[in-house]
């Protein structure tokens, strides 16, 4: 690409952005006006775990749901970091928006990459777009866990017909969504690492509840499992192999974009830390509480949990295109390893502010409270489990090199 292609693509992107703004605001503003609202619901979604429809219906007001589409199939072409600051910002005012936010956006980034060309992608891609569809993720089933690598529903084919019948034991605000992206094997006979991604919209489906959602934090996300039946054409799987999709996009992205969420429910519980340390200074006269330096560790763990993300954001956005680089054993390493260090960190820093607030950060009825901080990061580290991703990747590590210097 030249310098003048380059420059004229920018100039279009920014055209697009202030013709589909609905008052010309920034991502910023926008996010931080669905944020102001998540937060004024985030208490009664955990405590009645039900979805934040208030929350959801703002974000389609300030068209935050098609903000990746690109400009010319009517989005505003948002770049991964410009999606993990949304993701950030409302994870610090409601987990489960955050969260429901981000799976959405990585959904959508799927059919952003790997969608172009099609003509049934496309069009779904100028729905979202226009209609601000929320796109929902159907990757567990069965027995399987976390183990998104292998499928045990495949696809049956009739000549152009297509169907699919799954026993998906999570799909997080599933009978919320507009449409849902599931993967399965590409045929019956097939091998479960064969695997095909689809598109599916709310009129191509129906949902048969059969598990609950009653869990210890992120209420919110509504994540029941379902018996999921499906009827379409062959024109909605991806033109490009899940394989091809996982590594390239669905990982990086869910991985940037998770613990976007988590650094934000971080950056919510230092913010109650702050404020109990600078009331008890008040009332003591200026000396600050013993467990004040719980609040310092709190700010340097969430310090390193940002930097972390932020170094993987402009790795990932460096190499975007690059097919090679993405498949690489380190990247594929270093991107899994970030969901595991992120969940962790995230973790560790809810806990130092709850120490920090001790009795009144562990109540409920305080202005400092962190309970409810500390009980939805608490499924970071479970989310694919951590165990189940460090036993995945130990093979893969030991294949690289150990660098020469601090910048290799």
């Amino acid at each position: 690409m030249t310098v003048q292609e380059v420059q004229f693509r920018n100039s279009a992107t920014e055209i697009g952005r202030i013709a589909f703004s609905p008052d010309d605001s920034s991502f910023q503003q926008r996010t931080a006006n669905v944020a102001e609202i998540a937060a004024a619901e985030a208490e009664a979604v955990d405590r009645e775990a039900r979805f934040p429809r208030k929350a959801i219906d703002a974000a389609r007001k300030e068209r935050l749901l098609g903000a990746q589409i690109p400009i010319e199939f009517g989005g505003e072409g948002a770049s991964i970091s410009e999606v993990a600051d949304m993701c950030y910002a409302l994870g610090r005012a409601c987990a489960s928006v955050g969260m429901i936010f981000a799976m959405h956006q990585t959904k959508v980034a799927c059919l952003v990459r790997h969608g172009a060309g099609s003509g049934w992608h496309e069009s779904l891609m100028r729905r979202v777009a226009a209609e601000q569809l929320l796109l929902a993720s159907s990757t567990t089933e069965g027995q399987n866990g976390g183990n998104i690598r292998f499928s045990t529903a495949a696809v049956e084919h009739a000549g152009t017909e297509i169907s699919l019948v799954r026993d998906a034991t999570v799909i997080s605000y599933g009978a919320e969504a507009d449409g849902i992206i599931t993967v399965a094997r590409r045929s019956e006979s097939s091998a479960g690492s064969d695997q095909v991604l689809l598109a599916i919209t709310r009129d191509d489906y129906t949902l048969e509840r059969t598990l609950g959602w009653e869990t210890l934090g992120m209420r919110g996300t509504c994540s029941a499992g379902f018996k999921l039946d499906f009827k379409g054409t062959a024109d909605q799987i991806f033109p490009v192999a899940y394989e091809k999709i996982h590594a390239q996009t669905m990982t990086p992205v869910a991985h940037l974009c998770w613990s976007s969420v988590w650094a934000g429910i971080a950056a919510a519980a230092v913010d109650r830390a702050q404020l109990f340390v600078r009331k008890a200074a008040r009332g003591s006269g200026g000396n600050t509480p013993p467990a004040a330096a719980h609040f310092t560790a709190a700010r340097m763990t969430l310090t390193k949990l940002r930097a972390v993300i932020a170094a993987s954001l402009q790795f990932y956005e460096a190499r975007g295109r690059d097919v090679r680089a993405l498949s690489s054993v380190d990247f594929q390493s270093s991107i899994n390893l970030l969901k595991v260090e992120t969940s962790e960190l995230a973790v560790a820093s809810v806990m130092h502010a709850m120490r920090t607030c001790g009795l009144s950060g562990y109540r409920n009825d305080t202005d400092v409270s962190i309970g409810r901080h500390l009980r939805d990061v608490l499924s970071a580290p479970i989310m694919i489990n951590n165990d189940r991703i460090l036993a995945s990747i130990g093979p893969a590590t030991l294949m690289s090199t150990v660098p020469d210097s601090l910048c290799d």
